[in-house]
Formats: structure tokens, C-alpha cells, sequence
């Protein structure tokens, strides 16, 4: 049997009526023993609004309404709203002969449509790139630092970005325009509009913005985690900061859950030292839960909306955690050594906006597709040569882009069947090894930190 891509992520053609369950409909116990006391108040200002971003957050919400690791088959199949089969549904709003239903019009054809046939792995590409086999990313801007650049992340409005490093600077640039690229574009330096030296007493290992963009966290090496407001009309941090101190080694991943009732949102932080998750109330700057159950040192973390999140760490194995459970609700150990159980570090991971597929990036240089809803592996392939330390879906889910300590930037073609070996390209490459990779909310654009003390924005000139 088949599994095809199109055939089986698909989300319902209409939104919701009913919004999914917020972390502020959660039980009360969530909110109770708080783990320390406020510094600061980052309580939102009521006039303003909080609602999420539904072009940002796509399906999410209503792929997790049934809460589906819990919900039982039968019911699943009873479902006429979302489909819940694993990866061998029916066609639906994901097939590419509906292209418009992805919802952005950045996104809806191929970017090898008009090209020749790609190579079906990226140690094939070195041969092809004059033939025109590989779309053509070229490098727009480049932010030199004078350490290693850590993490960039697009602010969910897609004008601006920001980047940490560790020289301990904390940047945020502008999103340039990008309509008059050529393939013969010389590469220039970004527009900085705000700039904080010695902004953690370490490295910033990592950043995050709330999915409505007035948000940001950064963790670092000092073992803190820094909550700042941020104002996008000004592209500037203001008010007071909130620093948390739970943590009892490096943050290595942050991200935001966003609660629109209570008007706030909700971080989870988690790293190394004492292997727990936790979860603060943006808007009292209170950690009030610890999740515990890895084993090893947490090094990403992802949500796709609503309640859940998942976790990878260093044990070799996935965590789906469900805040509305107060724990995890399932965990899986990919495997990365065909014949074998065995696994690697999980150094990084990602969901489909419909919560349906994930990828997991390890350390032995492999990824893994996971069938979330059948519970199964689909397949385990290497992109890279070393370890994959990024993995992001685009926005559409067309694509894959990873990130390698091979200092290579490769996309990954999931338009096919995903049993078959996927077509990969390197599209970018750096001198040193790459750290991040990030692809922008709506333009066909993406952000890579490195080693080599750069964080350079890639785009695809016009065909």
C-alpha cells in the first residue's frame, strides 16, 4: 500500500466553527504551584488584541481539536469534519491539482515546475547545478558577527528578523525587498534596526517570538531565559524584561503556545541540566509547570498550535506533551539504522502545520518521517553527512529545508510518494558548519546561521 502525500495530509476545506481549546479552558491545577515569583508583569494591555494568527498558524488548531493520541480509532474513523487516518486518506485540499487551497499564493507551485528533473539525492547535485537541476537560491544579505550565529528567527509578520549569536549580541534586522533579485546579485549587509550587546551573560543559543509577533524570548549558556515585549511599529524592545532563572543548565529551545482568552501566552523552555520542560505565564513571568520524563539533554522543541508540543533530546527519543494532560501522551524512539531499533540524538524536529507528519533530525546525519497519526515510521533517509542540527517544513509542506554540520543547506522534495526515496538538492552552503535554518512565513526565502560567524538570508530570483 501507498503512501502518498497528497492522499493524506490533508485539512478540512473550511475552518472550525468553534475555536480549539485554549490552555485557559485547561483545568485550574495547570496554573497552581507556581515554580518561582514574578519580576515583572508582561500582563497584556486588555485594548489590544491577542488573536492568533490564522494564516500563521494554518490548521493547527482544528488538527488538534480531537486531541488525536488519545482519541480511538473507531472514533477517528467516525470523524466527517477532519480526516484522522494516518498517511492513507482520501484526496483533499492538499492535492496538487488544488493548489489554492495552500493559502498563499507565494507557495502554490513548485519550484522546480519549470526546470529539469531534479536529482533524487544531494551528493548527486555537485554534477547537475549547470545544468539547471536545482533551484537557484542566492545569498541576498549576510550578517557578520565576529562568533558563531546561533539562531535567527522570522517575526511572524515577515518584515524583520532577529539573530542571536555568541558574542552575545542580539539583533533584529530588516526583511528586504526582494522583487528586483537577480542570479547575479552581490551579496550586502542587512539593515539593522536594533542592536543589544551583552544582552544574556552567555551565548544566545536560542530565540522565539509569540505567534502574534509582540513576544520574544531568548535563552543562552548563563542558564537564564530573557522574556522581552516587542513593538513591531518601532522594531524595538520595550519595557520591562523578565528573566527567568528555573533552569539549571544551558536553554537549548524555546517556543510560544498562545492562550486568546486569558490574552497571553505561554513559553516552554527546555536544555540541558535537569531534562525538564518547563512553562511560564507570559503574563506574570511565573514558571508554573515542570514536565519531566527525558533522560537526556533537551535539544528542540516544536509546536504547531493549540495544546500540544513535542520534544527531542539527546536520549534518542520524541515526546508529545499535551498541557490540557499536564504530561506526555506518547513517545517514540526513531530509528535511524535500517534493520536495527537503534536511534540517534534527536538534535532537531518539526510537525506539519496539520499536525499529521513530523521529521526528525539526528546526529548520524539522518532524519526520520514519522506517521503521527498511524503511529509509524514512514522512512529514514540522509540529506546530510554529518549531523542535522535544523529541520523546518515550509509553509506549504511542499518542502523540507535542513541544515548540516556538512555546512550545507539542503531542500527536500515531499510532493510524491514519501516511501520512495525523496529528491534532495543543496540549495545553500556556508564555510563552516550550519546551525539554523528558517524559512520565511510567506516569501520563497529562508534564513541560515553558521559557524562561520554569518547569518545570510537566501532567496530565488524570479525564473
Amino acid at each position: 500500500m501507498q503512501l502518498r502525500r497528497r492522499d493524506s495530509l490533508g485539512l478540512p476545506n473550511g475552518p472550525p466553527k468553534k475555536d480549539m481549546e485554549h490552555p485557559s479552558h485547561f483545568a485550574a491545577t495547570l496554573r497552581k504551584d507556581p515554580l518561582g515569583s514574578s519580576t515583572g508583569s508582561l500582563r497584556k494591555d486588555n485594548s489590544r488584541s491577542w488573536g492568533v494568527r490564522r494564516d500563521l498558524m494554518g490548521g493547527s488548531m482544528s488538527s488538534l481539536k480531537s486531541n488525536f493520541l488519545q482519541v480511538p480509532n473507531q472514533m477517528r474513523r467516525n470523524s466527517k469534519n477532519y480526516s484522522t487516518d494516518s498517511l492513507d486518506g482520501r484526496r483533499n485540499s492538499w492535492d496538487p491539482g488544488r493548489r489554492g487551497s495552500s493559502g498563499s499564493c507565494c507557495w502554490e507551485e513548485p519550484v522546480w515546475q519549470s526546470r529539469k528533473p531534479i536529482p533524487r539525492n544531494a551528493s548527486e547535485q555537485d554534477n547537475h547545478d549547470s545544468n539547471g537541476t536545482r533551484p537557484r537560491f542566492v545569498a541576498v544579505t549576510s550578517l557578520e558577527d565576529v562568533q558563531a550565529v546561533r539562531c535567527a528567527e522570522f517575526h511572524p509578520g515577515g518584515q524583520l528578523y532577529a539573530v542571536g549569536s555568541n558574542s552575545k549580541t542580539l539583533r533584529i534586522c530588516a526583511y528586504p525587498k526582494l522583487s528586483d533579485l537577480r542570479e547575479d546579485h552581490q551579496t550586502y549587509q542587512p539593515m539593522v534596526l536594533f542592536k543589544r550587546t551583552k544582552h544574556h551573560k552567555g551565548s544566545i543559543y536560542c530565540l522565539a517570538w509569540s505567534p502574534v509577533g509582540d513576544l520574544m524570548a531568548t535563552g543562552s549558556n548563563d542558564k537564564t531565559v530573557k522574556l522581552m515585549r516587542f513593538n513591531a511599529d518601532t522594531s524595538n524592545l520595550e519595557g520591562e524584561e523578565i528573566e527567568l532563572s528555573m533552569h539549571d543548565g544551558t536553554i537549548r529551545d524555546l517556543c510560544f503556545l498562545e492562550d486568546t482568552s486569558n490574552k497571553s501566552s505561554l513559553l516552554i523552555s527546555g536544555g540541558a541540566g535537569d531534562c525538564k520542560i518547563y512553562v511560564t505565564d507570559c503574563a506574570t513571568g511565573t514558571p508554573f509547570q515542570a514536565l519531566s520524563g527525558h533522560t537526556g539533554h533537551i535539544l528542540s522543541l516544536y509546536t504547531w498550535g493549540g495544546a500540544m508540543f513535542v520534544s527531542g533530546s539527546h536520549d534518542k527519543t520524541i515526546r508529545f506533551w499535551d498541557l490540557r494532560t499536564r504530561g506526555c501522551v506518547n513517545m517514540v524512539t526513531p530509528c535511524t539504522i535500517p534493520g536495527t531499533r537503534q536511534g540517534s540524538p534527536v538534535a532537531s524536529l518539526c510537525v506539519d502545520p496539520s499536525g499529521r507528519l513530523l521529521v526528525s533530525g539526528h546526529e548520524d546525519s539522518s532524519c526520520v518521517l514519522y506517521d503521527i497519526r498511524g503511529g509509524r515510521s514512514v522512512q529514514c533517509f540522509k540529506p546530510h553527512s554529518a549531523d542535522v542540527r535544523s529541520i523546518r517544513f515550509s509553509p506549504s509542506a511542499y518542502y523540507l529545508l535542513s541544515a548540516g554540520y556538512d555546512n550545507k543547506l539542503v531542500l527536500t522534495d515531499l510532493q510524491g510518494d514519501l516511501t520512495l526515496p525523496l529528491p534532495s538538492v543543496v540549495v545553500a552552503q556556508h564555510q563552516d558548519k550550519v546551525i539554523s535554518g528558517r524559512w520565511h512565513p510567506t516569501e520563497f526565502s529562508f534564513l541560515s546561521t553558521s559557524a562561520d560567524k554569518t547569518a545570510t538570508l537566501w532567496a530565488l530570483p524570479p525564473m
